[in-house]
């Protein structure tokens, strides 16, 4: 496992000497063996390391994972902070996972402001990666979809690494087994209720089977190209977007290449909205068909109570007050 992690880490450039890391860490084997690569990598690069675990308070046990994850944050002598919320009575839209994620994020950020971090490291591995791809593209993801993990990634001006994105998780298993190193196993990631499961343990291992033995190389494959062709596109789309506030013009909108087009559209969306979650090609497409084909006053309404109108110049975007 650590050679294959380094090996990423020379590659992408993701640590340098000198540097205060986040490390987001859950408690399971991903995140543990994480948290043992850069620890093992402290003195070489000098790093200042801060462990940081959020408590969701969703499952009976929740309360031992954040002991967890404390003590063995301390053992290495490393400083620790704990975060609770109880997401489940904080949701107020969406699904349940989608708001764990959103409140675990939040608190990364902050934590990673409080701290100054230079970078958040997280767990992901090659087979998420894998799965990732696989499931938005059957969820009827486009190119954004597609682009699932990179190694590196810039947001909102903190740099996100994953060391072991090239990592399978066989090896991640194999090099906490050998190391003696306790993790905790969330028992939902057996479970076949949920949609990543199913793929985890049903449709990848039948691909591999009897389709592409090299299944999850493929996927991680196009993952790693499309994230850099939609990183250097979206740069340019930011460019065109940068004064853009809820509504574009119709003429600057129809000179756009498809492709940026589209991105713009996904962008302008995001400032009004806040976001882009639960916008997907079908919105997309709607909107460019309204630009397009349909008279002046016509609406697509959207997710979020957002909407989309075409006005005489402008197509403006706005978001209806909840009743």
């Amino acid at each position: 496992m650590q050679s294959s992690a380094i090996k990423s880490i020379h590659k992408y450039n993701l640590l340098k000497k000198g540097q205060v890391i986040l490390i987001g860490v859950s408690g399971g084997p991903d995140s543990v063996a994480l948290l043992y690569l850069l620890d093992s990598l402290k003195k070489e690069y000098k790093l200042k390391l801060h462990v940081a675990h959020l408590d969701h308070m969703l499952r009976s046990n929740s309360a031992q994972e954040a002991n967890f994850v404390e003590k063995l944050s301390l053992k290495l002598g490393l400083s620790v902070t704990i975060g609770r919320i109880n997401v489940g009575q904080c949701i107020l839209k969406g699904s349940l996972e989608e708001a764990a994620r959103n409140a675990r994020f939040a608190f990364l950020f902050n934590m990673a402001k409080k701290i100054k971090a230079d970078s958040l490291a997280l767990g992901h591995n090659f087979d998420d990666q894998a799965e990732t791809v696989l499931m938005r593209l059957l969820r009827g993801s486009g190119f954004y979809g597609l682009t699932a993990i990179l190694p590196k990634r810039n947001i909102k001006g903190l740099n996100i690494i994953r060391p072991l994105i090239e990592t399978p998780r066989r090896d991640i298993e194999e090099f906490l087994k050998s190391k003696k190193i306790k993790a905790c196993l969330d028992e939902s990631n057996k479970s076949e209720v949920f949609f990543r499961n199913k793929l985890r343990y049903k449709l990848l291992p039948l691909l591999k089977k009897d389709y592409n033995n090299n299944i999850k190389q493929v996927l991680s494959n196009i993952a790693q190209t499309a994230g850099y062709d939609y990183d250097y596109l979206l740069g340019h789309a930011e460019a065109i977007a940068r004064d853009l506030k809820g509504s574009i013009r119709l003429k600057q909108l129809l000179n756009l290449h498809p492709s940026m087009r589209r991105m713009i559209l996904r962008l302008v969306i995001s400032k009004a909205k806040g976001d882009t979650r639960k916008i997907d090609f079908r919105h997309i497409q709607e909107i460019e068909d309204m630009v397009f084909n349909r008279p002046v006053n016509s609406i697509v309404d959207l997710p979020g109570n957002m909407y989309a109108v075409k006005k005489k110049l402008i197509l403006e975007f706005g978001c209806r007050k909840s009743r």
